[in-house]
């Protein structure tokens, strides 16, 4: 099973960039994960609205349009599907997607930047804590494979400059230890799990200063499995060749 999550940084600007339709029809992909969708479902053109073959699952901010958003393309029939956190207060932003899958829970999820202010890096961490609560409900009954944009590097390894952003949002010792947490109650990053600590592998750079062109990056999107799925895990891998956003699309192989 082929599981891939991309921030697609606006998913009808990247389905107008090389490369992108070639990479969301490939046959081998089961089920996509995308966030930054800012598209509804009559924005978009037919063949990703309900192309044919996939089950598909958006969510969109409820007052704020072109903002936010998550989709799910799936070959899976999905045995039930959730948009949005239950508790209302974290539901308004079109940021997370559950569809409950034979083997696991799958759920794609966009969490908050906390860079504007005090009150955003807030509603990030009480994001989190709402998060965390939910996979550990859902967690009693099926395994967990959650992926997205977790807006955050876990560790110095995860970009290519932490002492400069030591004190900036998205590397705040206050995030990081939110995915220290979630590692701790048995969480995998499976892409440390597959390939170890190797440097420079990162899921997004900045559109300035060519920082792509340099490797200036962060590793900030992910896929989590819990423990009860870790030996099912083949692969787990980048592919930051993929250029039609900000973001590399982030690929995990699952053995059943």
């Amino acid at each position: 099973m082929i599981l891939y999550s991309w921030n697609v940084n606006g998913l009808r600007a990247a389905a107008k960039k090389p490369g992108f339709l070639d990479f969301f029809f490939r046959p081998d992909i089961d089920l996509l994960g995308l966030q930054e969708v800012r598209s509804l479902p009559d924005q978009l053109p037919p063949e990703l609205a309900s192309p044919k073959g996939y089950h598909v699952s958006l969510v969109n901010h409820l007052t704020r349009k072109g903002y936010s958003g998550v989709g799910v393309y799936s070959r899976l029939q999905p045995l039930a599907t959730r948009l949005e956190l239950p508790d209302p207060k974290w539901a308004q932003e079109g940021r997370l997607i559950h569809l409950e899958l034979e083997k696991f829970h799958f759920l794609t999820v966009y969490f908050p930047n906390g860079q504007k202010d005090e009150t955003r890096l807030n509603y990030k961490l009480g994001f989190y804590e709402a998060f965390f609560d939910y996979c550990q409900e859902l967690r009693k009954t099926k395994p967990i494979v959650a992926c997205g944009d977790f807006n955050t590097a876990h560790r110095p390894i995860d970009l290519a400059e932490p002492e400069a952003n030591e004190n900036n949002s998205g590397f705040l010792p206050v995030e990081r230890a939110f995915l220290d947490r979630y590692i701790a109650a048995g969480y995998v990053d499976v892409f440390r799990l597959k390939n170890g600590d190797i440097p420079g592998q990162y899921s997004w750079w900045s559109y300035r200063s060519f920082d792509r062109k340099r490797n200036l990056g962060w590793r900030i999107d992910y896929f989590f499995v819990s423990e009860e799925l870790k030996d099912n895990v083949t692969r787990a891998w980048l592919e930051p060749q993929i250029t039609a956003s900000d973001h590399c699309p982030v690929g995990l192989e699952l053995t059943f």
